[in-house]
């Protein structure tokens, strides 16, 4: 196919307004396969939960197509992720640029040397479909769009740990089949007013942690920040502010595995989530956007070979203390040059408050607090891997999803185990992206005899992909299975008692068991009152006795042991 005849995207033949269609999309990337077969190859992975197809695309300079074999040559694998919300279409349409641009210019093909070039052109396809022009209350432009949610309302970048959509299934097979080493998932910004048209969130270092998150940090950012000044697209870190407005200083954005670049954390792959500006032009936003992809792209190419042996690092030798949950370090600061706009308050004209708005009659530049660095809160250590029972098939699949490496046992055992006890828990007083979520999460741990069944699953932490475990099994990380409602099963009692049965049965209780007495004193005079609640008194006894305990009750299900199960009782039969 000759330049003149390739396709050109709806945004090129536009007004500089105007975003793709997903038929177009797809139709255009199938053209440009079918012209250069050589160069590129663009396939369907799967099916959305609204029945549509799902792509995925791969650009090299040599012709090869293959995951396994980029990855037995330790080639690297740069990984476009765009439309996971189709309102922000920017990286839809340079993606398709940029792909075009590979495939016509033979040069340009062969300076990606060894690096494969990977691309989903639409995540959510669903809410590609459903455009409009109304739904995106805070952006200008392009004339329409895409919606947030998919076809079951779900926001796909809440829903890489939980993987509740059929689509979220599908990416993350793709992810675990090419393992990319750098990835970047393209958005448009809500929030402050400010000079830039691009903003980003990379992965925290901190959380990525060792070497690769040093080369992030102190080599791969500044690069890309100076590399973007340079083709005039002035860039500066997310702008999550501390206070009301960026006046006060910035904070770093802190990604849990829930998002795409916490997500890609756990893979130990370097994630960027680019957000440009929403008041921006669209003409503008895509022309930073298609920077942006540019300049990570080139980065890879020239030190992907050095990220993925750090990246192999990583994964060789595992941490002393796995990490669990973190928080920014709110007392530490790094100086930032920032461009803003004064914030100026305002009397409201459709209620009795003041209103804040940016004067951009008012530009300011100067440095700023940017809190960029997060300190660790919990961690384990001397966990060699988990038991999960094989009845719990949803956190088993999605473990599978991602790559880890699983064992049945293959006879009945009793093992001793690390057991948490879930001693209070509290969910959001709504649905979260369709599930109980639980923010509020206290926990007691003991060492028990635990008995497993043959066909119950062993997930060692002796493999590459360990910390996806550690992060999903562990409760108290930040988006861990039972935080989603994986477990919430257990926080209910399956018996209960009749209370003119049970009042004789829990005065002999008192008498019989060693320490009910001693605790239900202690709780009877915390409050005085509590005697004379008959439903208090005998739910106290009931819930606290051991003649009618139920063991499974508020025990989390996935069992630590702090060495593997013998090896006799193990075997290689794939998980369902």
């Amino acid at each position: 196919m000759s330049a003149a005849a390739l396709p050109r995207t709806p945004f090129e033949t536009g007004n500089g307004n105007q975003s793709t269609s997903w038929e177009a999309c797809i139709a255009f990337y199938e053209a440009l396969a079918a012209a250069h077969p050589q160069a590129l190859r663009f396939w369907r992975i799967g099916t959305s939960d609204g029945g549509s197809p799902m792509h995925a695309g791969v650009v090299t300079a040599d012709g090869c197509f293959d995951p396994a074999t980029l990855h037995a040559q330790q080639r690297p694998v740069f990984f476009n992720n765009n439309g996971i919300h189709p309102g922000e279409p920017e990286g839809i349409d340079a993606c398709m640029a940029l792909v075009r641009d590979l495939c016509n210019d033979p040069a340009r093909r062969a300076a990606l040397g060894r690096t494969a070039f990977l691309f989903v052109p639409v995540y959510n396809v669903d809410g590609c479909r459903d455009r409009n022009d109304r739904s995106r209350a805070n952006q200008v432009g392009p004339e329409q769009f895409g919606f947030r949610g998919n076809a079951l309302h779900l926001d796909l970048n809440r829903d890489f740990v939980k993987c509740d959509s059929s689509a979220a299934r599908v990416f993350t097979q793709l992810f675990a089949e090419w393992d990319p080493d750098v990835m970047v998932d393209t958005h448009t910004s809500n929030g402050a007013d400010y000079a830039y048209t691009m903003t980003l969130i990379a992965t925290q270092p901190d959380k990525l942690g060792g070497a690769l998150g040093e080369h992030l940090r102190t080599q791969m950012l500044p690069a890309i920040y100076a590399a973007m000044g340079a083709r005039g697209w002035p860039t500066c870190p997310y702008v999550n502010p501390v206070g009301r407005t960026p006046d006060e200083g910035i904070a770093d954005f802190l990604d849990t595995p829930r998002y795409s670049t916490g997500f890609a954390a756990l893979h130990h792959t370097i994630g960027f989530m680019p957000e440009t500006h929403m008041l921006k032009p669209y003409a503008d936003r895509y022309a930073s956007m298609r920077a942006l992809v540019d300049v990570c792209l080139d980065w890879t190419v020239a030190h992907g070979e050095r990220i993925g042996a750090l990246r192999r690092a990583a994964r060789a030798t595992p941490p002393a203390v796995w990490p669990l949950r973190w928080r920014i370090d709110m007392e530490r600061a790094t100086p930032l040059r920032f461009r803003g706009y004064r914030a100026v308050e305002r009397p409201s004209r459709i209620g009795r408050y003041q209103r804040l708005t940016y004067d951009r009659q008012q530009p300011w530049e100067r440095e700023i607090p940017h809190h960029d660095h997060a300190l660790m809160l919990d961690g384990i250590a001397g966990v060699a891997g988990y038991l999960i029972p094989q009845a719990w098939r949803e956190p088993i699949e999605r473990l599978a999803w991602n790559g880890l490496r699983l064992q049945r046992l293959t006879r009945d055992i009793t093992l001793s185990a690390r057991v948490h006890r879930v001693e209070h828990a509290t969910c959001r007083p709504l649905p979260y992206e369709g599930r109980a979520f639980f923010d509020e999460l206290a926990l007691t741990t003991a060492t028990e005899p635990v008995t497993a069944q043959a066909g119950d699953f062993w997930v060692p932490l002796a493999q590459a992909r360990a910390r996806y475990a550690v992060e999903t099994l562990e409760p108290m990380a930040h988006d861990s299975f039972f935080r989603w409602g994986f477990f919430a099963s257990v926080l209910e009692r399956k018996e209960h008692y009749s209370d003119y049965v049970f009042e004789d049965t829990a005065e002999a209780m008192l008498r019989d068991e060693p320490g009910l007495r001693e605790a239900f004193e202690r709780w009877a005079a915390a409050e005085p009152g509590r005697l004379d609640d008959a439903q208090l008194v005998l739910d106290f006894i009931h819930a606290h006795g051991r003649r009618h305990a139920e063991p499974a009750y508020r025990r989390h299900p996935v069992f630590g042991l702090s060495a593997p199960p013998p090896a006799d009782a193990l075997g290689d039969l794939p998980a369902p």
